[in-house]
């Protein structure tokens, strides 16, 4: 379905990123093992390693020797149902134990499933489950205060789809997801999947108002799941706490990581900082993992005094851009703190080391990890000297095989199959990359990519407004908040953060996309070409808050 050759038009980019996969494949960045037969081999090797789910509506362990066993008998229920190779499956569960067992599902019959976070509205789910091709998804009946009953009857593409819920209030025509995974299923046996083929389409917001979607195939995904500096290969001493949403791609390696490397889990589906505590205190955590925001939740118990926290030796910080500040509070607070950089479509880029002095944890997002290079280009494709801004390219095995648009691709990457990521980056004498800015028009909350260009229409529908622009305002704890400008209609007013949060929830739009501070203005700086000059708003903004 998924093919180099299909994915890109142009034949001589297409050449470069075959010669560059069958390049990783020689060395033996790539193998042959899918993720369905590392699953196999897990429970076989190590199979009393349990992948811990905190949850206050279905808390849960799994071994792995049981995760084998129930996703093979799931697989044999999906194949009977009739799912199978190259069908696209989207799964919008949170870090609970079916969730694990739906993916191993899926990967076991060669279907390619569709993360799906879970707190995305009806609006968006739509649109993915419409752009996907998805033939079945899997949702809870309920999760907190959602409903998702109530969500599957205002997306119209659900009505087309075979829906498999978790829960017990099920509508009419929805399967139930207990029920299939105990069904003794008896048929010829399913084909085995193949390295090469697509396990994974993440959907991720850029520079459009249309998510891309981000293809990772057996190869690419095994090959992040083994170069994880916070998870090590054979890290069977490492206890991690992981914030990250099943649905994103950060949550997803989290949850699919101690079937690779045999390191310990614990995985929250929703965030909570006291709960994470208690969580640390007894199951003695000695990594802690999230976005500034996690991070500096648990930094203020741990500076506090809280004793729970007293297992805890290193703390791995991205998703989002890390105040410099926080990797020194850590540092004062005696955790190890570093920090990483990646995307969906390349998840872990760099990452700091135990071996990097302070003055380089705090001051760089980390080195090249594993087998990825780095290039940091001027706009003329010439290499950017030391010390010297530029585009971020990147190369390495775990890269994702390409866009489902090949529209996208042509510009995405460059001759030799380099990547370019659309940040500003520079790299410094001693390999450090440091992220200064980005080229994409993209506001990170929280480790989520949110588009400007999707909040600014969303904004606009309102009957209020006449223009809009969003740009991203620095957060210590989130990292970046949608800052949105508005240009009322004539004789008007703006409306208010309020009145866009009961807005946003009437569209069905996820929370955190939802501006957090307007800003009226009689007019938006323009080029000549007439696109908005978001340099000049943010330099706005900053002389309103008085940081110029």
């Amino acid at each position: 379905m998924y093919e180099i050759e299909t994915l890109f038009s142009d034949s001589s980019q297409a050449r470069d990123r075959r010669l560059l996969w069958d390049r990783w494949l020689a060395n033996g960045l790539h193998d042959r093992t899918t993720l369905s037969d590392a699953i196999s081999s897990a429970a076989a090797r190590d199979p009393q390693n349990t992948i811990v789910m905190h949850s206050i509506e279905r808390p849960g362990t799994i071994r792995l020797d049981r995760l084998y066993r129930e996703s093979e008998a799931l697989a044999r229920a999906l194949s009977h149902k009739g799912l199978g190779p190259g069908d696209v499956v989207a799964v919008q569960l949170p870090n609970w134990v079916e969730t694990l067992v739906t993916y191993a599902a899926l990967s076991r019959i060669g279907a390619i499933f569709v993360p799906i976070v879970h707190i995305y509205g009806p609006r968006e789910t739509n649109w993915i489950l419409e752009a996907s091709g998805a033939r079945a998804f899997f949702c809870p009946d309920r999760w907190g205060k959602i409903d998702y009953r109530q969500r599957l009857a205002q997306m119209k593409v659900s009505r087309e789809l075979d829906v498999i819920m978790v829960g017990k209030e099920l509508p009419e025509g929805v399967s139930s997801w207990a029920e299939l995974s105990t069904t003794s299923a008896e048929g010829a046996p399913f084909p085995l999947p193949c390295a090469d083929d697509p396990v994974l389409i993440v959907y991720t917001s850029g520079t459009t108002s249309e998510p891309k979607g981000v293809i990772h195939t057996h190869r690419s995904l095994l090959a992040e799941l083994r170069h994880m500096p916070h998870l090590p290969m054979g890290g069977s001493h490492v206890v991690s706490l992981q914030p990250w949403p099943a649905g994103h791609i950060g949550g997803l390696c989290a949850i699919l990581g101690p079937i690779v490397t045999g390191c310990h889990c614990i995985l929250m589906d929703r965030w909570d900082a006291n709960d994470a505590a208690t969580l640390v205190e007894k199951h003695r955590v000695t990594v802690l993992c999230g976005t500034p925001f996690h991070v500096s939740a648990m930094l203020d118990l741990k500076e506090a005094g809280d004793p729970r926290l007293e297992s805890v030796a290193e703390v791995m910080c991205g998703g989002a851009g890390v105040p410099p500040e926080l990797i020194e509070r850590c540092d004062a607070s005696g955790w190890l703190a570093m920090r990483a950089y990646g995307s969906t479509e390349h998840p872990t880029a760099s990452a700091g080391t135990r071996e990097m002095t302070l003055s380089s944890r705090v001051r760089s997002d980390g080195t090249a990890c594993a087998s990825t290079e780095i290039r940091i280009v001027r706009e003329d494709g010439s290499d950017a000297g030391v010390g010297e801004p530029g585009e971020v390219w990147l190369r390495g095995p775990e890269q994702f095989l390409g866009y489902t648009n090949p529209e996208l691709n042509r510009d995405a990457f460059a001759p030799d199959g380099w990547f370019r990521t659309g940040d500003v980056g520079i790299l410094a004498v001693d390999g450090g990359l440091t992220i200064t800015d980005r080229i994409k028009d993209v506001i990170i909350r929280g480790g989520e990519n949110l588009s400007s260009l999707e909040i600014e229409d969303l904004v606009q529908r309102h009957d209020a407004v006449a223009e809009a622009a969003a740009i991203g305002m620095s957060d210590d704890r989130y990292g970046e908040r949608v800052c949105i400008f508005i240009l009322p209609v004539r004789g008007g007013r703006a409306p208010g953060v309020e009145e866009l949060v009961a807005f946003f929830q009437g569209l069905g739009v996820a929370k955190q996309k939802t501006p957090e501070r307007v800003i009226e203005v009689d007019e938006l700086p323009r080029t000549p070409a007439g696109k908005v000059k978001k340099d000049i708003l943010r330099q706005r903004l900053a002389e309103l808050d008085g940081r110029t």
